[in-house]
């Protein structure tokens, strides 16, 4: 066995996959945001926009830092999805041509005072009560000093992924009340990837779509997750019934029991709170969390593994076993098990080639 160290192996082929089965369901005359915020849920923007490029129209961020290096990377269209908040922020998003969402009047009266009106993409509160303007505030300003603009007309849905929400219809009824009133030139969007499942007839002229593209979607079997966490085996024993396993003995043995203890804990972003019974796999079989993760260690039940051995790789998740199979039970969402994936964990990029695979260490391009 080699040094010791959790992986985090990175499959850009399988986002465009996902993204080419996302965009098959659009009409025709929608076009496809990726959403790539946060170092592209984790994916590392950089080395994913070599591979996504040409089979999408645009890009969101949040962080105008992220925008910077999106565009060192494509020349498509660039949306900071929050704005921006000073002059100093305005000034690079015109060096770079990022378009920009403008959710209030403080950022209105930023536009105003530089008069600049390219590439703007107005947000109305539907129902989230995030960010957006209230109706009648955004009416009043389109009526004095839009009309003659070019514009997208935006919301974000808060429930989309959930289609029996009575909300979700709610905020589609706003949304195109409010762009019924609207006489000028104008694109919309609402859909997320949740609206896109689950309300295909409101993909208008921008769909941004972000963790359906990373396989983090538990709406859709399609969709495959795109990384796989996994770890080496370190230690292997057999306890007896009765015997306790970990942190204040809270997995308790029914039975004779094999148990493994796994090199990664929530220091290298494991989530902590990870129940007894959360399905993972070792050598491509079935295997179950026994025992409270602790820091750097986790252990596991292998009673039915008799060849698993020290060495042996466990996955947490991978496209094979969805990330969805550890956050729905666990009560928590995939996009942060996505994120929080700890620096020590070494990232390696999949790198397809005919019919050969072969994994490069990542270059971190800041």
């Amino acid at each position: 066995m080699t040094s010791l160290k959790s992986e985090l192996l990175i499959d850009p082929s399988i986002i465009q996959e996902n993204i080419l089965h996302i965009k098959n369901l659009l009409p025709k005359n929608s076009k496809f945001m990726a959403v790539i915020k946060s170092d592209a849920y984790g994916h590392i923007m950089e080395n994913l926009i070599k591979t996504i490029d040409n089979h999408v129209d645009g890009y969101g961020t949040v962080r105008i830092e992220e925008a910077i290096r999106i565009r060192n990377k494509s020349n498509k269209k660039i949306l900071l999805m929050t704005g921006v908040y000073s002059n100093k922020d305005l000034e690079l998003a015109k060096k770079h041509n990022f378009d920009l969402v403008v959710h209030n009047q403080t950022q209105f009266n930023l536009i105003q005072e530089n008069d600049y009106y390219k590439n703007l993409w107005f947000k109305v509160n539907t129902g989230m009560n995030r960010l957006g303007f209230e109706e009648q505030d955004f009416l009043d300003i389109y009526n004095k000093n839009l009309q003659d603009k070019k514009i997208v007309l935006m919301s974000h849905m808060a429930s989309s992924s959930d289609p029996k929400k009575h909300s979700n219809q709610e905020q589609l009824s706003r949304f195109n009340n409010i762009a019924n009133q609207l006489d000028g030139a104008f694109e919309k969007s609402i859909a997320n990837t949740g609206c896109i499942f689950n309300f295909p007839e409101h993909c208008y002229d921008w769909v941004r779509c972000g963790i359906g593209i990373f396989g983090g979607y538990a709406g859709s079997h399609q969709l495959k997750t795109a990384m796989t966490l996994r770890s080496p085996i370190v230690d292997i024993r057999k306890i007896k019934k009765g015997d306790s396993v970990g942190y204040d003995g809270r997995a308790l043995a029914q039975s004779d029991m094999r148990i493994a203890t796994v090199y990664i804990g929530y220091a290298d972003g494991l989530a902590q709170n990870l129940k007894d019974g959360t399905l993972v796999h070792v050598n491509n079989k079935p295997a179950k969390i026994f025992g409270k993760v602790s820091m750097d260690l986790t252990t596991i039940d292998v009673t039915n593994h008799e060849d698993c051995k020290i060495g042996d790789f466990c996955e947490i998740f991978s496209p094979e076993s969805s990330i969805n199979n550890v956050s729905i039970p666990n009560d928590l969402i995939s996009y942060d098990l996505m994120i929080r994936i700890k620096s020590r964990v070494e990232k390696k990029y999949i790198i397809k080639k005919v019919q050969e695979t072969m994994t490069k260490n990542l270059i971190f391009c800041r």
